[in-house]
């Protein structure tokens, strides 16, 4: 595989994780600050296959559940984003594009 493919495959993997990141930590937003919305998808999912779905009722204890679930991928998709060292990741492509250049000469 030419230097030159890796160094796109490393380009679109990193913003992969960004994005990645960036998705599950709004995620955990919606879903710690209104539980409800997560409530009313479930019931549509649910009720594509089941009758009277609409009538279910969550417990308090579900909510409560489902607000920690959306700390813990804050926490998580914050992490994530700390995490990314962009300075490595340019030290990491710039000797790349030197190694491919050198590659290329030769």
């Amino acid at each position: 595989m030419p230097q030159r493919h890796v160094l796109i495959d490393v380009i679109h993997c990193e913003k992969g994780r960004l994005f990645g990141s960036a998705l599950i930590l709004l995620q955990g937003v919606v879903t710690a600050l209104f539980p409800q919305a997560s409530v009313r998808l479930t019931k549509k999912m649910i009720g594509k296959n089941f009758d009277n779905a609409s009538e279910l009722e969550a417990k308090p204890a579900y909510t409560r559940q489902l607000r920690a679930i959306g700390v813990g991928m804050i926490a998580a998709g914050g992490t994530g984003l700390l995490l990314e060292d962009t300075e490595e990741l340019e030290a990491d492509l710039s000797g790349l594009a030197d190694a491919a250049e050198t590659e290329d000469d030769g």
